[in-house]
């Protein structure tokens, strides 16, 4: 997407200052950052962008094009911490950065930004931050999506929402892969990365141990892909899949970036793996059933969206964490034989594709 033409009237095209964006922190969010860097770097392409990260995120940084740096910081989520708050500022300052884009619209969100003296601080108008925002943005509960809401922001105010935004892009040198593969003792040949995990129950699909079994019997490499908190979904799975399955969870997000680089096909939940092996161009299924794949589906598009189509639910979307009706029904009915028929077809047609 070029949007020169809707940012032309940019009074400070010629601005070399900084900017700064204030992200969410979740790790799927925080790849759909990417996108609203891509928008700044098309609007300002003299102006270097930085990210605000968690030391969690930060190691998506390093796979971001367009971006200068990543100004890791850990600000807890239930409290103001004030003196955190004071220190992070002290380091913005130095940075001179002439624009932040907090693109949460909380209070405690705006501090930092404008404690370092940032003179432009745009966000939308949201939890009395009047003296901490002072570019205000209005409008944003018109927007259908939430890749919406954070874009329009990097845009000039009052500007119409593109066709279609750039898409988040992972890129990871080739050969930082094969010393990964060396490092963990795995073949060069294609896998299937399964990301069992995510926020909220009700997005995690049932089946991924059956998924194993039959993917392992069918020849093919299983990677469980995951956090610390999948480390007992990582042990089921591999006890039900056999020795074809390795268990690659653990605490460096790093690591889940680069399996899912390495995989031939990623099987996740609606959840940031999901994201991020979209942006890194793996071709990804995303298993959705309380969540809405329009809403929450990568912008890059997915090699399959599986759902449930074997009947009508009346609660489905329902956008909640926990299941309170159906017993679970929009992922119990999706069967493993289904998801393993999908995934052979898109790493059949991913052979093909390279030959």
């Amino acid at each position: 997407m070029n949007i020169d033409s809707q940012l032309s009237g940019d009074a400070d095209r010629d601005d070399t200052r900084p900017i700064l964006i204030i992200p969410y922190m979740w790790i799927g969010d925080f790849v759909r950052n990417h996108t609203v860097v891509r928008v700044l770097r098309e609007r300002w392409p003299n102006r270097p962008v930085d990210l605000l990260t968690t030391t969690l995120c930060a190691p998506l940084v390093d796979y971001m094009p367009g971006v200068r740096r990543g100004i890791v910081w850990d600000l807890p989520r239930s409290r103001l911490a004030v003196r955190r708050q004071f220190g992070l500022a002290r380091l913005l300052r130095a940075e001179n950065y002439g624009t932040a884009l907090v693109l949460p619209r909380t209070w405690k969100a705006a501090i930092a930004p404008t404690l370092a003296g940032i003179p432009e601080r745009v966000g939308w108008v949201g939890e009395f931050r009047f003296g901490l925002i002072n570019h205000w943005r209005w409008g944003e509960r018109k927007l259908p999506r939430f890749i919406d809401e954070n874009a329009a922001l990097a845009q000039p105010d009052g500007a119409p929402l593109p066709p279609e935004w750039p898409v988040p892009q992972l890129r990871v040198p080739a050969e930082e892969i094969a010393r990964w593969r060396e490092a963990n003792g795995l073949s060069a040949g294609a896998a299937v990365a399964l990301a069992p995990g995510s926020v909220g129950v009700s997005k995690r699909w049932t089946y991924y141990p059956e998924a194993a079994r039959l993917l392992a019997e069918r020849g093919l490499e299983v990677w469980v892909v995951g956090g610390p908190a999948e480390k007992g979904l990582a042990q089921e799975i591999v006890a039900a899949g056999g020795p074809h399955v390795r268990d690659l969870t653990g605490n460096d997000l790093r690591n889940g970036v680069l399996a899912m680089a390495a995989a031939g096909v990623a099987i996740t939940n609606d959840s940031g793996l999901m994201h991020i092996a979209a942006a890194l161009g793996t071709p990804t299924m995303g298993i959705f059933g309380p969540t809405s794949p329009y809403l929450w589906a990568p912008l890059n598009g997915l090699a399959a969206t599986v759902v449930q189509d074997k009947s009508v639910l009346s609660c489905q979307p329902c956008q909640r964490t926990i299941c309170k009706v159906n017993d679970h029904r929009c992922m119990r009915d999706i069967a493993a034989s289904e998801v393993v028929g999908i995934a052979e077809r898109v790493l059949g047609d991913r052979a093909q594709t390279a030959n």
